[in-house]
């Protein structure tokens, strides 16, 4: 055994670690922004306008079920009790723990392959194109590993009151008795066509404001110093700033497609007449015709429905996951022998 190889972690160990480590991160923040997950969830699946401005150019004369985010989680509270912000939480967290662990063990995976090295500081030296295209492969992986979770959240959280399935073992028979074991899968053409721009620009940009602070920390540090200083070591703070930044730019950009998965995965769901018109099966051919029937019917305001939750999730979510992840692979690391 050389040398090089005698420096580098064990492979199967650093998978774990990886594995680990996505999982925790995954978990903390599904559980800290659930609630605007959920409102967002709300305003995505509603055909009717979503905010006040649009709500006066429509001529319908049905009055939306939720209109402005304050007034949703006041209508969802007193409607649902607290517990409504965490709908679909069960499903959510089965989503995100094997997503987030599959997304980082294949990232590193890929990474290590490109850099030739599994070290965190070798990692840091890929050019940002690699770095985008690493994001994009695990979060493609990582899709297709836990959709039909992502799936079972999203009809689960937007269900509201009567409940249309009383757990998720219900809306699961239900499911697949109705549309078969491919309607788990309903919505999953636009997710991948979504998740690669998204994941990409998600590790990508992280990646960035990384090295970026990283030659920030050795400028001060070195005129602070005097001299030529070689920590650049980053901060909690300063991860959580990258996470953040990360998280707000690719969900911006991505957001319209997540409406369209959404559509998809609510197809014939059978709401209370008082959420307002429902999305029936088969109503969109596909991605593109979803894209359209949108787009004549509702507007540019109906690929943007839930922009503001979203946004406002996005950006602690991608701070939280790349915080906990940094600090619970630093740990998992420490701790497995």
């Amino acid at each position: 055994m050389s040398g090089t190889e005698l420096e580098e972690p064990g492979q199967i160990k650093r998978a774990v670690i990886d594995a680990s480590a996505g999982a925790v991160a995954g978990a903390i923040s599904r559980m800290v922004t659930s609630p605007l997950d959920v409102i967002k969830i709300r305003f995505q699946v509603q055909l009717e306008p979503t905010a006040s401005w649009a709500l006066t150019k429509n001529e319908s004369p049905v009055k939306p079920k939720y209109n402005g985010l304050f007034r949703t989680a006041k209508e969802i509270f007193r409607e649902e009790g607290l517990s409504g912000f965490w709908r679909g939480n069960v499903p959510a967290l089965l989503m995100v723990v094997p997503y987030t662990s599959i997304q980082f063990a294949v990232l590193h995976k890929v990474k290590s392959f490109a850099a030739g090295s599994s070290k965190a500081e070798n990692h840091a030296q890929l050019s940002p194109y690699l770095s985008y295209i690493s994001g994009a492969l695990a979060g493609c992986a990582a899709t297709v590993g836990s959709y039909p979770f992502d799936l079972l959240r999203t009809v689960l959280a937007s269900q509201g009151e009567p409940k249309v399935y009383p757990n998720m073992r219900s809306a699961f028979l239900s499911i697949v008795q109705t549309r078969g074991i491919k309607g788990l899968y309903a919505g999953l053409s636009p997710t991948l066509i979504e998740i690669i721009p998204y994941a990409g620009l998600q590790f990508g940009t992280y990646d960035t404001f990384k090295r970026w602070s990283m030659v920030y920390n050795q400028r001060y540090r070195s005129s602070a110093s005097g001299s030529v200083n070689q920590n650049d070591s980053l901060s909690s703070f300063q991860l959580f700033l990258c996470g953040l930044a990360a998280g707000t730019i690719s969900k911006l950009v991505c957001h319209p497609l997540d409406v369209v998965k959404k559509r998809f995965q609510v197809e014939g769901l059978q709401r209370d007449p008082k959420y307002g018109a429902r999305v029936e099966i088969n109503a969109y051919k596909n991605m593109f015709d979803a894209l359209g029937q949108i787009l004549r019917t509702e507007g540019w305001h109906g690929l943007y429905k839930g922009i503001v939750p979203s946004t406002i999730k996005a950006a602690p979510a991608g701070a939280v996951t790349f915080v906990a992840y940094e600090l619970a692979s630093d740990w998992f690391e420490a701790n497995l022998t």
